[in-house]
């Protein structure tokens, strides 16, 4: 069995109190679990700055791969200069959660979180339990929301199903 690796870096500065103020905003606009979510967005855009300056030599049709491959997540880049430019909030954007916000399946991004983890939203016929899931561009057109199982209470007191 292959060992995985963490997906992300500690802040070089612990307490940095503008980077931890910064952060919080992002937990509760986005509504992570914890500051670790951040921090993986943040090396995941670093994977994508690093691989496209190995590219900037490279042929065009290689170039051209990996902005497919960028652009199939939904991020809009074109050339080099683009995904340089990206940051941890373009990642975060293209998260689940954050999807259904602002499909208008949730109200807030805490309860989007809510609604994956109790694995009540599908894409397709595929149930995701993950908050983290960047679905690709084609497959926003196809998330669903399972119909709610709470049992409604009519005025006569009576339970319907």
């Amino acid at each position: 069995m292959i060992r995985k690796h963490k997906a992300f870096s500690w802040p070089r500065k612990l307490y940095d109190k503008t980077r931890i103020i910064e952060e919080n905003k992002l937990v509760e606009k986005y509504g992570l679990r914890n500051k670790r979510e951040i921090w993986r967005s943040e090396a995941q855009v670093r994977y994508y700055r690093t691989r496209a300056k190995t590219l900037i030599n490279a042929s065009q049709e290689e170039q051209i791969v990996f902005f497919s491959k960028l652009n199939a997540i939904g991020l809009q880049v074109s050339s080099i200069a683009d995904v340089l430019a990206l940051t941890k909030e373009n990642i975060l954007k293209r998260r689940l959660s954050t999807i259904l916000v602002a499909r208008g399946f949730a109200a807030t991004a805490r309860q989007a979180r809510q609604m994956i983890t109790h694995r009540r939203v599908r894409i397709g016929a595929r149930v995701v339990g993950s908050p983290s899931y960047i679905p690709a561009v084609d497959e926003e057109s196809i998330i669903s929301v399972k119909a709610s199982r709470v049992p409604t209470i009519t005025k006569t007191g009576g339970v319907a199903t």
